[in-house]
């Protein structure tokens, strides 16, 4: 497992492809804060969820100033299926080799149904706008994250 990001790190760059067929660099959104979340599946209930929770509130995020990203282990076609299925508004990212997952400390050992295996860890960095971590999350829970997660940022 690589090692988890923290605040005041700065966040590894990355370009990945996306769920409409282009590619999206986090460099490319310099002077904006963005959003990098990690979820282990497109279409299961819990990503799901979690996707739903983070379209529903991209008006408000974007109005703060925020660009959001959610980037799983899918491929770009089942990620547009994934958007198309449950209208998702956010920005979907194909990281199939977990190469940006690793760099994130997103991708390693984690307990599921009691077992310890390999795996996506539900995590949220947020970057600010020179590119440097503000905050980073592990083992975030898929239901109520985007509430806490606006909390935490002062948006409530």
């Amino acid at each position: 497992m690589s090692d988890r990001l923290s605040p005041g790190d700065t966040a590894p760059d990355f370009t990945l492809p996306d769920d409409k067929g282009g590619q999206v660099s986090l460099s490319d959104l310099r002077g904006r804060k963005v959003i990098v979340y990690f979820y282990p599946a497109a279409m299961t209930p819990g990503c799901t969820r979690q996707a739903c929770d983070f379209s529903d509130n991209i008006n408000t995020l974007h109005a703060e100033g925020f660009e959001v990203l959610g980037i799983s282990p899918d491929s770009p076609a089942k990620l547009a299926k994934f958007r198309d299925k449950d209208g998702l508004t956010i920005t979907l990212l194909a990281d199939e080799d977990r190469a940006v997952m690793n760099a994130y400390g997103a991708f390693g050992e984690k307990k599921l149904y009691g077992k310890t295996v390999d795996g996506v860890i539900r995590s949220t960095v947020v970057v600010d706008e020179d590119g440097t971590v503000s905050h980073a999350f592990y083992n975030v829970k898929a239901t109520g994250h985007v509430a806490k997660l606006r909390r935490d940022l002062g948006l409530d």
